[in-house]
Parts: structure tokens; sequence; C-alpha cells
């Protein structure tokens, strides 16, 4: 389905009055008249390695015919940018670059044909907020990150360690950062299903512990005026008491985290050297070491992002194939070693890894064939004449790759197909965001039916909970 194009002035209001209208509202309710049986988990952990900014699936995934980089030529005959190479799985090639995640490709399912919604005008943090919520925006209402469902739905595994972890992105400071605070929360659930955030893994530990020289009973304090304060504030006038409460709540959770000995999984330095040696590849790769940490302490759901920032990381816009090379250096050696740790610790098998992304790419169609989407590339050009035109620099919506390991998920497993000529669209077992999200839902023994009224209205885990698990990527349910 082709949406009409909503400018970002347009949906950052839209999904401003949506969240001042949430927070106006009294607190959700199961859904009684449509009761749901929960499945039986698989996992009991999800991690999310979220590749933000739109990996392009034929340099990463999915290699299709490789033309290296050579002045004239003309740029509709590049599918991709780097060679195949061989996986410990015969019928599983990956891209130059990503030797180590194919080491440990017998670990894990492959999904080669995920589809999203063509949006019309592509604006990142839209689609980022379609995957991570499972709706379109704008709603209504603010709808509540996938994490937050799950931190609702499920609570805590450890009292002490929140429930909701966000690693790697920073919410200040640059371009469509209001957008991405739009679901980066616990929306209508409350503040306290909201995500724990940490931008910067390598200071995690400062966020979990009083400030330096404060003595306990000083902490204990500043923690009971902070909360005296909250209650006589104008946010608490204006939310409602169930929104009003679910702050405090959140503050008593954070002063929980803050004075227990949990917090010690926060910091890095307690790592062995050659472990944390072996992540410390970046951001991305310390705050995988980080979630593993998180993970063997009782989180329920991390993410940890590459982080979005406009025209950097994944989001290539031109010198593509230069930028892709850098980021394979930052992912490939942590992502295979949080997949080695987590089997060596015997946490694989209830620790549910999912990579994606919020798009792929292609080098010269925007969108799929036939949208009306604005190209937004920076290297328009018939044929190659520098290598800042080398690279996939349009957003393609066509098909997409995701990887998942352990939480009951099939090991060495293929499930999908793309095809080999452009458009490269999804050709075999699509998989969309609802399945999907009804597939990691499953895993972690929630319903895709779950619903809360909210406004007297039933709002479901997925779209209109509709979503249906992918069985065949089970080894067993």
């Amino acid at each position: 389905m082709i949406h009409r194009e909503m400018s970002r002035r347009e949906f950052v209001q839209g999904m401003t009055a949506a969240g001042l209208a949430t927070v106006a509202m009294g607190e959700p309710r199961a859904h009684a008249n449509d009761p749901v049986v929960h499945p039986k988990p698989t996992a009991d952990t999800c991690i999310l390695l979220w590749m933000a900014g739109g990996m392009g699936a034929p340099d990463t995934f999915d290699p299709k015919r490789y033309t290296p980089f050579e002045v004239g030529v003309p740029v509709d005959k590049i599918l991709s940018t780097f060679p195949a190479i061989d996986t410990v799985v015969d019928n599983i090639k990956l891209t130059e670059g990503l030797e180590n995640v194919a080491k440990v490709m017998d670990r894990g399912t492959l999904i080669r044909s995920h589809v999203v919604a063509d949006l019309g005008n592509i604006l990142h943090s839209r689609h980022q907020y379609h995957w991570h919520t499972g709706y379109v925006p704008p709603q209504t209402v603010a709808c509540p990150h996938i994490g937050s469902w799950l931190a609702r739905v499920l609570g805590p595994r450890n009292p002490a360690i929140p429930p909701f972890i966000n690693i790697g992105q920073r919410l200040e400071g640059h371009g469509e950062s209001e957008e991405l605070k739009a679901f980066t929360t616990g929306g209508f659930f409350g503040t306290e299903f909201g995500p724990f955030n940490l931008p910067f893994p390598d200071d995690a530990v400062n966020s979990v512990r009083p400030p330096k020289g404060m003595t306990p009973e000083r902490f204990a304090s500043r923690h009971d005026k902070f909360k005296e304060l909250l209650k006589s504030s104008p946010v608490g006038e204006m939310a409602s008491d169930h929104h009003h409460e679910s702050m405090l709540r959140s503050i008593e959770n954070a002063h929980r985290l803050l004075t227990s000995k949990e917090r010690d999984a926060f910091d890095l330095t307690k790592e062995p050297r050659a472990s944390y040696d072996k992540y410390n590849t970046g951001r991305f790769g310390l705050g995988c070491l980080l979630a593993r940490r998180l993970a063997e302490s009782g989180a329920r759901f991390i993410e940890v992002t590459t982080e979005y920032v406009p025209f950097l990381h994944w989001d290539t816009h031109e010198n593509g194939h230069a930028t892709y090379a850098r980021m394979k250096k930052e992912i490939d050696r942590p992502i295979a070693q949080l997949i080695l740790d987590l089997e060596a610790k015997g946490m694989l098998d209830r620790t549910l890894v999912v990579l994606a992304s919020e798009f792929s790419r292609d080098m010269m169609i925007e969108g799929i064939p036939g949208s009306t989407a604005r190209d937004q590339s920076r290297a328009k050009t018939d044929v190659l004449k520098l290598p800042i035109h080398y690279g996939l620099h349009r957003h393609f919506t066509g098909s997409g790759s995701v990887l998942m390991f352990g939480g009951g998920i099939k090991k060495g497993f293929l499930y999908g197909e793309t095809a080999a000529e452009r458009p490269l669209i999804t050709t075999k077992n699509p998989v969309s965001i609802r399945d999907l999200h009804a597939t990691i839902f499953s895993a972690m023994g929630v319903s895709p039916k779950t619903a809360f009224d909210v406004e007297k209205r039933p709002f479901y885990a997925t779209d209109d909970g509709k979503g249906v698990p992918v069985a065949e990527l089970f080894a067993k349910k």
C-alpha cells in the first residue's frame, strides 16, 4: 500500500498532539471482551540489534551480482558493491566484511523476505516509528514501543533492572531527534514502561550511581524532595492520575536501581580486558557487550543501535561503499561475539537476538517500483565517475533482511527469497512488520492479539491483532 506523502513538520505535529492527548488519558486496561491465550515462551529476553538508517541488504545479508568500482560503469548495472562470501551454512552467503557473522550462521536464521510499507515521502523516523511500534504514524494516541509492550505484559525479570533498555541512541543534538522521541517511549502505558536510555555504553555506569561525593543520606533526601516536586509540578496537574503515578513509579524504580548491587552490570570496567577488547569496535560494539551483561542481570528487552543521525552511518546518500566497509568493521565482530558469549554462558536458547533495519537500499529505485517517493540520493549520475557514486544510495522498501538467533529459532536456516535482478523485490515467503512482530511476541510468550482498552477502544500488540507468527522459523513451537 502506498500512503500519501507526509512532511517532517506534519509528522512531528501529529505525534506531539498524540503524545499530549495520551498523557491526559486514564490507565489502559486489559481488553476483557476478547480474552487471549498466550503461547508458551521460547525466550525470556529479547535483544534487538537495530541497524538505524536503512541497511542495504544487497551489500550485507543478501548478496547479488557483484560489480567492482570502475569509472564509466553504468550505475543501472550495479546490484551489489561487495562480493559474496561463504558462511558455515552451505546455502547461505553474506557479503565481504561480515566474516565473523558468517562463522555463527549455523546458530541462527536469516530472513531475506522482510517487506515494509511504502509510506510515500520516505522519512527515516516515520519508518522507524512504524517498525518499532507496528503502527503507521500519525496515530491518535502515542503507540508503545515493542519493548514497552514486553515490559508491560511480562513485567521485569529482575525488579532492580529496568525491563526495557535502549543503548546507543542520542535523543538530543541532531536532526530528527524529536521524531525519534515519538516512538522511543512507553506510549499510553506510561513512563515506567518506557526505555532506560543509555546513549554512551562506556558511560552507562554513571547513569546508575549517585553524583560523586553525595552521601547516602543526602541522596535519599534528594530523592524524596524530587518526588514532592513532581507531585506538585504542572506536569502532575496536566497528566492523568495514571500517568502521574506512572512517573512516580518510574522514579521509584530508578532509585531502587541506584541502590542495588545489580548496577555493576552497567560498569564495563568490570569486564575482563580480553573480553572488552573483542567487543570494542566503537559505541555499537560496546553496546553489544553492555547488552550481554544486562541480559545476564535480568533485563527483559534491550535495543542496541548503530544510532540514527541523518546522513550518517547506514543512512548513505553518497559514498555508500566506503561507508558500508566502515560500518561492517563496527558491527561484524561484536555481533558474532555476542552470539558466542550467550551460547557459552548457556543463555542463547532463552535469548532472542534480532537484527533489523527500517528498510533496505538500491542503486536506482526509491521506495518500490512505481513509487512516487522523492529521490534523495546525493550521488546522481548515469555512470560511475568518482568513488562517492559507488554504493546503494536510494531507500528501497520492496525487500530487506532480518537476522535472528536463539530463543527457539531454527539454526542454520534460510527463509524467503528476493529477485536475482532489479527490482530486487521479495519473491517468496514475504514477512511483514506485523508478522515479524507477531513472531517476536510469540517467542516471548505474548499473544499477538493482546489488547488494552484505550479510551474505550481496543489497541492491539500487532496492528488490529492480525499479526501471525511465522511458524516455519521456530525449531519447536
